[in-house]
């Protein structure tokens, strides 16, 4: 039994979102839930009473901070933060450890503790676990926080494996030090952005009888698509059981992702720090009021808002006040702002006790970035933005009007995805076709022609929403020429499907490996590098186009396909309709069929093999003898480097078990 008597309410379908409620020292406490800091004992921009009005249920205060001033003694004899400060609601504090990261040229770790400069009088300070306990019990918190090494989360594993082992060893201190104290106390899972190293923190501080685990080391260093990564991949090893909180995180559209992942407890200084810069959020995306467009716009910043800045005042009196370097305009932005991100976790909780959380997801996860409804080039920096190149190698960006961006190769004239957006058709014609979710246990997936991953891409985004697999999924790319992926890389906003840690792990390190997927690349020659690989079950099969790529078109690789997998189930998915590659399949021993239309082809092929068809009546429509009649017209019917006579082709093509029963029917 914790001491915060946890209860998990409900989960949500396709998503891992929590809503759950624990009761603390001075609160019951509903999840998800965002918890405004207030470092040293205050929120900037905010009274207790507007804190209280706009919904916060837990403060966050810090532990260093009230170690300088006012000290442990201030606080024994106040009774406590909550009568010091006079706030009813619950209070966590965090125990220093970040901030004495951020001393990174005036602190000195050890095995005992750390060793800094006072920042108020350059007096040298010691902070070992059992002193941050103890300040925390005389703080007098409802929830305490052990004293961790934090590191980037970009180091390399040497290091970040140092700093999680001391962590450990600091908690299991931390935990000796509580003794019978009614305080909660959660762990911190480090591990930088190292798989291993998370399963290894998660797992020892998951054996000690912790209250709570926070999930640390994160928004330090690592791009956005790392820092969802590895938030969704901590949360899923930490007790079903216990709240999870990830520590300084974040943005509404970082909550919201960290949410969708199984993430309950947040805090930032954002929705206040920005307050300072004129940044409102809304349902529409991120305002900066001190922009002239605002002058004249009397309209409230957002009409459901029920805050004060929104119930009694304009967009352009609150422009007036930055303009006017009036404080006012920072407090009421500050209360705003705090009221979006606690509406935000009221509307997530509803849409998670509902059942509807996922499409809540799916429909605000764009919008809820938006920098500006306005003008959503906001210009954040005072430099100018270096150009990324539009071309790389034999590779160069096309541009379609209709907002999507594909790459052309530049020697042979042809276009990646050249009708459709390049992400809708990945998903079409492989992804969804595939139908990754009612594959078996363990699935491997050939990607021919990785390109520029859109295919891969759109596979791992897939089994990440998917509420739950029996098994691992390995996808194993093959390409020539990465340049193409470089060039898309760097390029994000063009190329949406790359904002994610594994593209950038493949290029830099050949893998990239999750909780349940591995994805590895094979550069060089198709049919030297298949040769010793794992057999496949699902072949996306995307190379150029017989004229440009005509040995992966013949009748030797799809033989060489069908080979490697042998007797287990084996399905084959293809954007090309071509005459002459169907015969190519049909050759090697493919059965065929005919798969979704896509931009101007009427159909795009599927083929598999006997295994697959000895599973079950086939879902797919099957090339019959009207193909068979067709292709006897068409004037180019034979598969490339096919070294047969026509005769030949047409023999075997009949004698295929694919159509001999059509034929007996139709004599």
């Amino acid at each position: 039994m914790t001491r915060l008597n946890f209860k998990l309410e409900a989960t949500s379908p396709h998503t891992s979102a929590r809503a759950t409620t624990f009761k603390t020292l001075h609160s019951t406490v509903k999840t998800p839930i965002f918890m405004p800091v207030g470092t040293r004992a205050a929120v900037r921009g905010a009274t207790f009473r507007e804190l209280s009005d706009a919904g916060s249920e837990i403060l966050l205060a810090n532990t260093y901070h009230l170690f300088l001033r006012p000290g442990a003694e201030i606080f024994r004899k106040a009774g406590g933060i909550h009568r010091f400060m006079n706030w009813g609601g619950s209070v966590l504090t965090d125990s220093g450890g970040f901030q004495i990261f951020s001393l990174s040229n005036s602190r000195k770790i050890t095995e005992e503790g750390a060793e800094f400069r006072s920042y108020i009088d350059g007096k040298k300070v010691f902070l070992s676990p059992e002193a941050s306990i103890e300040m925390q019990k005389a703080i007098a918190s409802d929830i305490m926080m052990v004293l961790d090494q934090c590191v980037p989360s970009t180091s390399d594993r040497n290091s970040a494996a140092v700093a999680m082992e001391l962590t450990h060893r600091w908690a299991a201190r931390s935990l000796s030090a509580r003794g019978d104290s009614n305080q909660a106390m959660f762990g911190i899972v480090q591990g930088a952005c190292h798989e291993d190293l998370r399963k290894i923190s998660a797992e020892v501080l998951s054996s000690m009888p912790f209250d709570g685990f926070a999930i640390g080391g994160l928004a330090v260093g690592e791009t956005k698509d790392e820092r969802d990564h590895f938030t969704g991949f901590t949360a899923a090893l930490l007790p079903r059981d216990l709240p999870r909180y990830l520590m300084g995180v974040g943005t509404p559209s970082d909550i919201l992702e960290a949410v969708h992942r199984g993430v309950d407890m947040f805090d930032c200084i954002i929705p206040t720090q920005l307050a300072h810069q004129s940044f409102a959020y809304t349902r529409r995306g991120q305002l900066r009021l001190e922009r002239t467009v605002y002058r004249e716009d009397f309209r409230p910043l957002d009409n459901n808002c029920p805050c004060p800045a929104c119930r009694n005042h304009t967009r352009a009196y609150i422009h007036h006040l930055f303009k006017s370097s009036e404080h006012l305009g920072i407090e009421l932005l500050a209360v705003h702002n705090l009221y979006f991100y606690h509406n935000l976790m009221r509307e997530m909780r509803s849409h998670i006790i509902n059942g509807t959380f996922y499409e809540f997801y799916q429909q605000n996860k764009e919008t809820i970035k938006r920098r500006d409804e306005e003008n959503p080039m906001i210009p954040t920096r005072t430099k100018r933005r270096k150009t990324p190149p539009a071309r790389l190698g034999d590779y160069e960006i096309q541009r379609a009007t209709s907002g999507y961006c594909s790459i052309k190769h530049i020697s042979s004239g042809e276009t990646m995805h050249s009708v459709n957006n390049p992400d809708e058709e990945a998903r079409e014609i492989y992804v969804n076709q595939a139908a990754l979710f009612s594959t078996g246990v363990d699935t491997v997936i050939w990607d021919v022609g990785m390109g520029a991953a859109h295919n891969a891409m759109a596979a791992i985004r897939a089994i990440e929403e998917m509420p739950q697999h029996p098994g691992q999924f390995k996808i194993i790319s093959f390409e020539k020429d990465l340049d193409s992926l470089r060039l898309a890389l760097l390029n994000p906003s063009d190329f949406p499907h790359i904002r994610h840690c594994a593209p950038h792990a493949i290029i830099k390190e050949g893998k990239w490996i999750s909780k349940n997927i591995e994805w590895v690349l094979k550069q060089g020659d198709f049919m030297e590098q298949a040769i010793n690989e794992s057999a496949p079950n699902i072949v996306f099969h995307d190379p150029f186009s017989s004229k440009t790529d005509t040995q992966m078109w013949s009748v030797d690789c799809f033989r060489l396909i069908l080979e490697k997998a042998g007797d287990q189930q084996l399905r084959l998915f293809t954007y090309s309709n071509s005459t002459a590659v169907r015969t190519a399949m049909l050759l090697a021993g493919f059965f065929a069929a005919q798969g979704i239309s896509t931009g101007p082809k009427s159909d795009t092929t599927i083929a598999f093999n006997k295994a697959y068809l000895g599973s079950g009546p086939c879902p797919y429509p099957l090339l019959d003898t009207k193909w068979l009649h067709r292709w006897e017209k068409s004037t180019a019917k034979l598969p490339p480097l096919c070294t047969q006579s026509t005769e030949s082709v047409e023999e075997s093509l009949k004698r295929h078990p694919q159509f001999v029963n059509n034929l007996k029917s139709n004599l």
